[in-house]
């Protein structure tokens, strides 16, 4: 079953989950922000990605540019501020069996459905 881990209040992720609802295919919506990911499940979001943890942060969010920027970070300090900070990952990310990607731009999203 595809998921999509989706922001209400995010446009592109309005977008992103019109997509996937377009393609008549069966999926699940997780509100990410209301139902934190565990660790496991981020990880398995990242290699699914084929990306590094930092590359799922939104750089330009405050809370990472007042605290974090051009700070050298371990990958698992990342994740954490990920799992405790959720706002901090880019949205739309949509997973359909072993593919997943980054709805940015959200036509990104037909290339797995």
């Amino acid at each position: 079953m595809i998921k999509i881990y989706h922001n209400p209040r995010c446009g592109k992720s309005r977008e992103g989950l019109a997509i996937v609802e377009e393609s008549g295919l069966e999926f699940k919506v997780i509100k990410y922000l209301e139902n934190r990911l565990s660790l496991a499940e981020l990880t398995e979001i990242i290699e699914l990605l084929g990306i590094e943890p930092i590359d799922l942060v939104r750089q330009n969010e405050p809370f990472w540019k007042e605290n974090y920027k051009d700070k050298r970070i371990s990958k698992a300090h990342i994740m954490k501020l990920m799992l405790s900070n959720p706002k901090l990952m880019e949205r739309p990310i949509v997973v359909n069996r072993d593919k997943a990607v980054i709805g940015r731009p959200p036509e990104n999203i037909k290339t797995i459905l």
